[in-house]
Parts: C-alpha cells; structure tokens; sequence
C-alpha cells in the first residue's frame, strides 16, 4: 500500500502551488475557476482527504466547530442537530461533537476544549450545570452561542423562544374555545422556560377574568410519566371540580395524559380538552393528533450556527450551492447583529406556531358554532 497522498502531491499533479490547493479545498472565491476544477477533479480521482487540522492549522485556524449536546435520545436533539449539518455541509468546517448528559458537571470536557484547542467555535445545546463554565472559555477567546431555556440567562450569545407568549397563546386559544377551568401541566420547577410558560399561562387567565386555581397546576417534569400521574390526580376530582381543558408544558406529558383519560373513560376532546407544547414527530400521528406550539428546532439549528460562524470567520463563505437556502437563517442573524445596543447580550427568539389538531376541540366547536 503506497504512503498516503498530501497537499504537496496534489499540488504537484495538478501543476499549481500548494497555496492554491489549499484555497479549493477551503472553498476559496480566489481561484481560476479552470484551475479549481482541474484541482477537483485531482482531488476526486485520488480519492484525497485533506487533514482538518492541517489545513486550518496553515490558516492560522482550526477548521473544526464544536457542538455540545445532550444524548441524541433527547426527542429535539435531532432536528436541532439537522440544522446544524445542512448549514455545516455547505462549509469547509467540519463539526466535532460531545455528546454529554447536562444534569453532570463534566467541566472536564471544556478544559479539554480550551486545553487542545481543537475547535475554533463551540455551539452548546442545554449546557445545565455547564452554564458558569462557559464564561471562562468565552473570557479565554473561544466564541460560543448557546441554545438554552432552563437555566438562567448568561451573558453569551444565545438562540431560543419566547416561552411567555408561547404559552399565553396556547391558554387564550383554550379560552376562546370557551373553557374555564383550565389545568396546567408543568414542567420541571427550577427550570426557566418553566416559569416563563406558567407566566404566559396565569395572564391568558387573569386577562380572562380567571382566577388561576392552585390545585390545577401540577409539576409532571417534562416527562410522558409525569404526565400520567398529574392525569391520575386531575381527572380523580369530582367532575364538577375536574379541568375541562389542560395545557401541557411539553408534548411528552401531554401523551400521559392522553393515555390515562382513555383509561378514565375521558374522551379528549369532547370531555377535556387538551394542547401540548413543542410538537414533536408523533403529535400529528397520535389519534386525536395533539393540539400544541411547534418549536422552531431545526431552524434553532440553523440560527444559531450561522450566528457562531458570524464570530468564528466573519468573511467565511458557503459553497456555491443553488440548492441549498440559507437567506433565512443569514438574514436573521444580520438583523439581531445590526439592532444590536453596545454590550447588549446577543439574544434571539425565534416564532413560534400554535398547530391545532384534533385535541382541543377547534374543529369541532367551529362546526357547533358555525
């Protein structure tokens, strides 16, 4: 088996510098584009794979982004980590990703980051406990953006939503359904997006003339299990004390519910009413298809890696690409960039949508009404 192949025997086949190699595989604007596919089809033929680190080490930068996420198990890791790639796939970075468990310190993991410096960014999707840690690296001159909604906010760039409205909307969309007695399902209690939607929840109430009765809000931790007890204790009430209607701060808890009226003998909606939040995947599956707030995860994805590429390489380019869309993501950015006050946390919230279905009733009302 012969040596592998180097830039300096591209180079040599293609009758150029390795400087001009270097600039092809780092999708440079500054080549002939005749020698730029000559240099391609070299690079093709042979198979070649450039080193990452070696070529961002001859730019004087690491060629690799790094992303910390919860374990892929988590239901929106994916579609977060969907938008990530597509952009990534137009670049000439490539991703390193460490998979960690949040609710861990593993600060160990960023002093790695900082140690070897590997990676010229670092995107970090729920960091938990990791949160105070992120300041030190920042402070040591790696950029980061953050994707978080359940600790309290930092003072690093971050992408996310407006958990308030959110839930506000969910609520008043129950209360113009014409319930009054309307439960809620929250999430876990130190956590911010928590908060945030019970606040959205208690002014849909309050705005409404509703007193927001203490017994109809329980804590179920984001979890399809937690929803089933809060069922189990709600729909055990007399029925002139039981919640015509419930909005469940996540989706997860919100299937629970779901499955424990059927045992109950509830039929959703005509006896409760029910809206999720997130909207995961099976939402629109499940019979009746979930009611609930989609979260923009694949286009978090997006924002929130074309913002760390922003701090990263401000003159970086995308490969010329027809295909591929990004004015969205590049346009959003551009904006928070430019309304940006001096000192100001970079902080973006991105739409939200109410995506009604079966659960709630809506059909079925507007045929009562109509």
């Amino acid at each position: 088996m012969g040596s592998k192949l180097t830039i300096s025997d591209i180079a040599r086949l293609a009758g150029v510098s390795k400087a001009t190699v270097s600039r092809v595989i780092n999708q440079k604007a500054n080549v002939d584009p005749a020698t730029r596919e000559r240099v391609q089809r070299i690079i093709n033929e042979k198979g070649f794979v450039p080193s990452i680190t070696a070529s961002g080490l001859a730019g004087g930068r690491s060629r690799l982004i790094g992303v910390l996420s919860p374990p892929f198990t988590w239901p929106f890791v994916p579609e977060i980590m969907r938008g990530v790639a597509e952009l990534m796939d137009h670049t000439s970075y490539e991703i390193v990703l460490y998979s960690i468990n949040p609710t861990r310190g593993h600060s160990d993991v960023l002093d790695r980051i900082l140690g070897m410096r590997l990676t010229s960014g670092l995107l970090v999707i729920l960091p938990g406990q990791l949160s105070r840690h992120l300041i030190d690296l920042r402070d040591h001159g790696l950029p980061i953006v953050v994707i978080d909604d359940q600790g309290p906010p930092i003072d690093l760039p971050w992408v996310g939503i407006n958990n308030h409205e959110s839930a506000y909307e969910a609520t008043r969309h129950l209360i113009e359904l014409g319930h009054r007695r309307i439960a809620h399902i929250q999430g876990p209690a130190d956590f911010r997006c928590t908060a945030e939607r019970i606040e959205g929840y208690h002014q849909a109430l309050l705005e409404a003339g509703i007193d927001p009765d203490p017994r109809l809000t329980l804590e179920g931790g984001f979890l399809t299990e937690g929803g089933r007890a809060c069922a189990h204790r709600l729909f055990s009430l007399d029925a002139n004390e039981r919640p015509t209607a419930i909005f469940s701060a996540n989706d997860q808890m919100a299937y629970g519910l779901m499955d424990v009226a059927a045992e109950y003998g509830i039929r959703v909606p005509e006896d409760v009413a029910i809206v999720g939040f997130d909207d995961m995947l099976l939402s629109s599956y499940i019979k009746p298809a979930l009611t609930t707030i989609r979260q923009p995860f694949y286009d978090m994805g997006k924002v929130a890696i074309e913002l760390l590429m922003s701090f990263v390489d401000p003159q970086f380019s995308f490969s010329d690409d027809q295909t591929y869309k990004r004015a969205e993501a590049a346009l959003i950015v551009q904006q928070l960039l430019n309304n940006r006050e001096d000192k100001e946390p970079l902080h973006c919230h991105l739409p939200t949508r109410l995506v009604v279905r079966e659960s709630c009733g809506a059909a079925q009302h507007i045929s009562l009404s109509g």
